[in-house]
């Protein structure tokens, strides 16, 4: 595509970006790994893979985040099949729209919590229903909080690529003669590979990155590499060997990235092209097939559900598994010593939010339709500090911005800066997956007609991505809310946010005052995330359809 003085000053601007608040901490984390008074070494990280305790943290990384990855994926693609290709009830939609975003919208720990007490010793679902406990605590425990939390990224990432799909594509697959399943194996599903490919990438380094889960469910039978980072840092004050064991998680990291681009970098996926006709409806999969779906996504929902009511129950009794008498004491805690936490974090969460849809837009979009040198490399940087664990961010932002030449530490542009960078990926691929499914031509016609690049991209492309665009923003705000691996190395004596003072009651055994603030978390996160949808909706009546 042509390119015009705005977008080189896009490009430059992105570059510069990327260079403060990703490779500048990067490299001071690489330093600090690499080199000891003054000399490289590799001592730090040949005490990783002699001591067999961090041997087998490694490969219990590995396999939690290929599970956890497959999982995801195959539960995210079932749900944003059911609301985006199945003709429901619109009340069906919404609760199955809904209900698998309640992981997604608290804090990690807290979904934790919830299953220890649900499936943990003397746990509520065995003392319910009379069956045999068993231990929820090692790799199944942690797998399954993990893919409770993790799979609505799938589902926001695969719900905006099935919506782009024009069912024109499904109807002329049938007048040739193939059955619905057939249509969906040949036509659907290989047109959702940009979305699966992008969602298993963003699912595994998840995985790879979360400390908070196997903090609480791993335990020292099951080590995986953040946990152990995290202690090594926080507990042993060993900066060095903390940076050593986390750097090691960017090896998987990338090979996963680089399968990714091999595997979809040569195929086409384009299905809006502005050469078809009116769109069809949305065609049946058949009985015996949706039937299934259904029915996995019922007893999905139920379960977190009933793991949620949990947690909500929790902030109603005086003492959760001694005293059981209601209470609200748990609420005027949090809205009276815990308001000053609400209004940090709702602060900080809207300020990220259009930082990030902006330049997640931007970078989406500069490194799908653009060709210029360092493409690759800048979507890669881009990508990097999701890759990383969050408490090694936090770290790597400590050590870079401590000291000039530029100090951010104790200030609120840190953490906002720490989180637009880090979590800015889902916007990103979001955006670089529905690119792929629109047909060039349409932009260079607006293009030949003298309309210049930044009103093509305004008037014809972006209307075309806002599912992608309102994904990324959902999951941005989300997450401004709910995290806390990189943010408990930020926050200072001026910034209070809901996740440390959640973590700070688990610490103390306040699980009631910890449950209520969670469920506060959550309402507020709920309330955010349907005025975004509604926003979009009042602004591109399209994107309703």
């Amino acid at each position: 595509m042509k390119r015009d003085p705005a977008l080189v000053s896009a490009i430059a601007t992105l570059w510069l970006a990327l260079g403060v608040f990703v490779l500048y901490p990067f490299a001071r984390l690489l330093q600090v790994t690499f080199f000891a008074d003054g000399y490289f070494s590799l001592a730090s990280l040949e005490r990783v893979f002699t001591n067999w305790y961090d041997r087998a943290a490694v490969f219990n990384s590995l396999q939690l985040a290929f599970a956890v990855a497959l999982a995801g994926v195959l539960l995210g693609f079932i749900f944003a099949f059911a609301v985006t290709r199945m003709n429901l009830p619109k009340p069906i939609k919404w609760f199955l729209g809904a209900v698998p975003v309640l992981p997604l919208i608290s804090p990690p720990f807290t979904s934790s919590i919830a299953i220890t007490l649900a499936l943990g010793p003397n746990g509520m679902f065995f003392r319910w229903f009379g069956l045999p406990e068993f231990t929820i605590y090692g790799f199944w425990g942690t797998w399954l909080s993990e893919t409770l939390t993790v799979f609505p990224v799938a589902f926001l990432t695969l719900s905006a690529v099935l919506s782009a799909i024009d069912p024109n594509l499904e109807d002329a697959s049938l007048s040739l003669g193939r059955s619905r399943l057939g249509t969906f194996a040949s036509v659907t599903l290989p047109l959702t590979t940009p979305g699966l490919a992008n969602a298993f990438l963003l699912l595994f380094a998840s995985s790879l990155a979360d400390f908070a889960t196997p903090l609480v469910l791993a335990g020292h039978s099951f080590p995986v590499l953040p946990t152990q980072a995290y202690l090594q840092i926080t507990g042993l004050h060993d900066l060095r060997g903390g940076a050593s064991l986390s750097f090691i998680l960017l090896i998987p990291a990338l090979i996963v990235y680089f399968l990714q681009r091999y595997w979809i970098g040569e195929k086409s996926y384009v299905t809006i092209s502005g050469k078809s006709g009116p769109r069809t409806g949305i065609r049946s999969l058949g009985l015996a097939p949706e039937f299934g779906v259904m029915t996995v996504c019922l007893l999905v929902s139920v379960f977190i559900l009933f793991l949620y009511a949990i947690i909500f129950l929790g902030s109603l009794v005086k003492v959760w598994g001694v005293d059981y008498r209601p209470t609200f004491e748990h609420y005027d805690y949090v809205f009276n010593r815990g308001m000053k936490a609400i209004k940090d974090t709702v602060l900080i969460a809207l300020v990220v939010t259009p930082i990030g849809a902006i330049l997640g837009t931007a970078f989406g979009y500069i490194t799908s339709r653009m060709r210029f040198p360092g493409r690759r490399f800048m979507e890669f940087t881009a990508l990097l500090n999701y890759a990383l664990p969050g408490t090694v961010v936090g770290i790597s932002y400590v050590i870079a911005f401590n000291t000039g030449p530029l100090v951010l530490t104790g200030t609120m542009a840190i953490i906002v800066a720490a989180y637009v960078f880090r979590y800015d990926a889902t916007g990103i691929r979001s955006t670089v997956a529905s690119l792929q499914q629109i047909d060039l031509s349409l932009e260079e016609a607006s293009l030949s007609l003298g309309e210049s690049a930044f009103g093509t991209f305004r008037k014809v492309t972006l209307p075309l991505i806002i599912p992608a665009v309102t994904a990324g923003m959902k999951f941005l705000f989300i997450r401004a809310m709910t995290a806390i691996s990189a943010t408990i190395f930020l926050i200072s004596v001026h910034w209070t946010l809901l996740t440390t003072r959640i973590l700070e009651c688990m610490t103390e055994l306040q699980f009631a005052q910890a449950s209520a603030f969670s469920v506060v978390l959550i309402l507020i996160v709920f309330a955010a995330s349907g005025l975004i949808s509604l926003m979009f909706r009042l602004a591109y009546p399209r994107y309703s359809r």
